[in-house]
This record gives C-alpha cells, sequence and structure tokens, in this order.
C-alpha cells in the first residue's frame, strides 16, 4: 500500500504540475505563427531569386523554376490563414497577399472573350502594362514606372473596387501562367516564356514592362511577408495583442478555425463554385491548383489545434494547445473535434490526389459532373461538420459565443442566385 501510495502520488503531482495553462497555449500559437509566416517569407524569397533569373535570361526552363517556386510558396501561406478574422492585425493586411478573385486585364492583355470595363469595374480592362499613363478614378496617373508602391498605393483595389487586384500571389500567379481558357477542360494557363524576352522576340507586347510589374510585385510579396513575420516574432504587435487577454486569446484561435473551416472555405471557395458550376471560382484559378489550397488551410486549422506545425525545412513547431485545454474539459468533445479534423484533411487529401492524377478543380465543378460534385461536397461537408464541434469547443472552454464568418451558398442558397 505504501508503495502504491508512492507510485499514485509521484504520478499526480506531475500532472498538476504540467495543468495546461492557456499562457503556454497562447505562447505556442504564437510561435507557430511565426514559424509559418517565416517559412512563407523564405519561399517567397526563393520565388523572388527565380522571377529575377527569369527576368535576366527568360527561357521556357526559367519561366518553369519561377512556376515551381510560385507553388512551393503557397504550401506554408495557406496553412497561416487560419490566423485570419481572429487576429485584427491579419485580416487588415491579408488583402495585399491573398485577394482572390481579380479582374486579370486590369494588370495585362486578355483573350477577347474576357469582355472590356463594366458598371461595376471601369478598370476591368485597363491593362497597365501596356499603358505607361491612364485615367483611373478620374486622375491621371503616370505609370511609367512600373514600382511597388504604383502597384499597392495606386492600384490594388482602386476605386474601392475588391477585384481590382493589383498585388500579391495571384497577381504573380496570372503573370507567370496567363489566363486558363480552358473552362472546365484540363490544363492551367499558357503564358508563352517569351512574354518576357526583349527585342523581336517578345510576345503579348510590353515584355520590359511584364518583366517590371512581376518584379515589382514579387519584391512588395517579400515585404509584405517579412512585415507580417516580425509581427509574431518576440516584441511583434501581433503577438503583443494576442497576449493581452487570454480568454479572448482563446477565442481568436477559435474563431480563425470556425471562420475559416465555414463561410470561408466550405461557402466561399469551395460550395459557391459548385453551386456555380464556375472554374473562375477556383482560388488558385490560373495554375489549376486549387486543389493544394484548399488541402493546406484544411491542414493549417487541424495544425492550430493540435498546436503542431511542420516547416518546410522538416523542423516541428509544438506545444501546448487548444486541444489540451478542451481534453481537459471534456475528453470527449477532443477525440471528436481530433476525429473530425482528421476526417476533413482526409477529404481535402481526396480532391488533391485525384487532381494530381489528372481530374483537376475546374473538371470538378463542370455541371453534371457527379463524381467531382462528390469529392467537393465530401470536403465541404467536412468542414461543415468540423465547425459545429468547433462550437462545442467554445462552449466548452466557457468562452463568449461566437459568431464564425458565414455564407450564402451555405446559409441562403437561395440569395446566390437572386
Amino acid at each position: 500500500m505504501f508503495r502504491l501510495f508512492l507510485a499514485t502520488t509521484a504520478l499526480a503531482l506531475p500532472l498538476a504540475a504540467h495543468a495546461t495553462e492557456k499562457a503556454d497555449v497562447l505562447t505556442n500559437y504564437a510561435n507557430i505563427a511565426e514559424a509559418k509566416y517565416g517559412d512563407s517569407l523564405a519561399t517567397a524569397q526563393t520565388l523572388q531569386t527565380a522571377v529575377e533569373a527569369l527576368i535576366a535570361e527568360p527561357s521556357a526552363e526559367a519561366l518553369q523554376a519561377a512556376k515551381t517556386a510560385w507553388l512551393a510558396a503557397r504550401v506554408p501561406y495557406q496553412q497561416t490563414e487560419v490566423y485570419r478574422f481572429g487576429n485584427a492585425i491579419v485580416d487588415d493586411w491579408e488583402g495585399k497577399v491573398n485577394a482572390w478573385p481579380l479582374d486579370e486585364g486590369l494588370i495585362d492583355y486578355v483573350d477577347a472573350s474576357y469582355g472590356g470595363p463594366s458598371d461595376e469595374n471601369p478598370a476591368a480592362a485597363l491593362n497597365v502594362i501596356a499603358n505607361p499613363s491612364f485615367t483611373l478614378g478620374g486622375a491621371e496617373v503616370d505609370a511609367n514606372e512600373i514600382t511597388p508602391e504604383l502597384l499597392s498605393d495606386t492600384l490594388h483595389e482602386a476605386d474601392e473596387v475588391e477585384a481590382n487586384v493589383a498585388t500579391g500571389y495571384h497577381a504573380i500567379e496570372f503573370l507567370l501562367w496567363g489566363q486558363d481558357l480552358n473552362g472546365h477542360g484540363y490544363g492551367p494557363g499558357s503564358r508563352p516564356w517569351t512574354d518576357y524576352a526583349q527585342g523581336d522576340d517578345c510576345t503579348g507586347d510590353n515584355c520590359d514592362r511584364r518583366a517590371a510589374y512581376l518584379k515589382a510585385a514579387t519584391d512588395l510579396l517579400v515585404s509584405d511577408l517579412e512585415w507580417m513575420a516580425a509581427q509574431w516574432a518576440e516584441g511583434g504587435d501581433a503577438r503583443a495583442a494576442l497576449m493581452e487577454d487570454e480568454s479572448a486569446g482563446i477565442s481568436a484561435i477559435l474563431t480563425g478555425m470556425g471562420s475559416l473551416s465555414y463561410g470561408e472555405q466550405a461557402g466561399e471557395r469551395m460550395r459557391l463554385g459548385l453551386m456555380l458550376n464556375d472554374p473562375e471560382e477556383e482560388h488558385d484559378c490560373f495554375a489549376d491548383n486549387t486543389h493544394n489550397s484548399h488541402f493546406f488551410d484544411g491542414l493549417g486549422i487541424r495544425n492550430v489545434y493540435l498546436g503542431r506545425y511542420v516547416g518546410t525545412d522538416g523542423s516541428v513547431t509544438e506545444g501546448a494547445s487548444v486541444s489540451d485545454l478542451v481534453a481537459a474539459a471534456d475528453a470527449e468533445l477532443d477525440a471528436e473535434l481530433r476525429g473530425k479534423l482528421d476526417a476533413t484533411v482526409l477529404a481535402l487529401g481526396e480532391i488533391k490526389t485525384a487532381a494530381e492524377a489528372g481530374f483537376s478543380y475546374d473538371m470538378m465543378l463542370e455541371a453534371g459532373n457527379a463524381k467531382g460534385e462528390a469529392l467537393v461536397m465530401g470536403g465541404v461537408n467536412a468542414l461543415v461538420d468540423q465547425t459545429r464541434s468547433i462550437e462545442k469547443a467554445v462552449s466548452v472552454l466557457g468562452l463568449d459565443a461566437i459568431e464564425f464568418e458565414g455564407s450564402d451558398s451555405l446559409d441562403d442558397p437561395d440569395a446566390v442566385f437572386q
């Protein structure tokens, strides 16, 4: 009995001493953010190097290297999206780097089928690359030199039109791939490398200005990511804001998880495109990379809940987690939510596997494609289902109710067609 008592005491004391503290969860969450944005910055810098090589010596190989670098850069960045919605500093900044969809005619030449200016967006076919000066919002703009400042301060969301996306990953994506004119057919955009060639080899005209735009957009992406990575480092504003109120900080984590799961990913990025049967509703539409964007968004939600992130170099950032807090309050709910997060990653992984085998995401969106609808809705349903358990986690942790981001595609489907 005496020995058993000692053993029981020896086990009980460490458990009590190591009960998960909210502050530890928030610190690990911030550490993971720092790691994710650091990886996003590093891969963007690799992209920057590839873009500089393409501009210096244009070739098919150099263009492909830049595309490969862009695809790699999306992997860590998509895993940061779970930091949106709950962290104001991320929400206020995110539109600079990942805004979509975009009216690409603002930036460069487009196919005749694209159309022209509209009442909703007079600048939809402005083609800044072809025009060193133009009128925008009633003012004359000198665009003889294409700089990061021109893109961010003058062009991005010009006239308060959200589709005027002049910066970020998707502007760069368009400049590397060009329009995807395949509709529901297989294949991404097919911009020729000669769009960056100089002299008589130049196609698409204005190759020097196209190169200048690509460089400015890439340089701006790198500087924006440098800024955000610093916000999550020790002494950074995002980390400090998170730690001000521990309960509010935990709510911020769950807000990001629930809003990305439900309204943003299940609704706006997946269910809406399927309802409209519109390949233009793809998140990475020019590169046909949407299957990866969806997958890594889902993975990002899970790794935040579990408090564990595997970096692009294989390094692991891990520690106390929301899962620990939920398990202490309701072990069954923690097991339920873990299972649903796993189910979501699996469902999104099935979309990814199918796309990599030749059944691309835009093909899945075609009206009447039962296989595609089943794959997409598998992801939608899993995301919605995990959101219900995230709501339960909010309750079991005794937090104030959270209103997650919604989407008409889920909440009021008839409104989508009105």
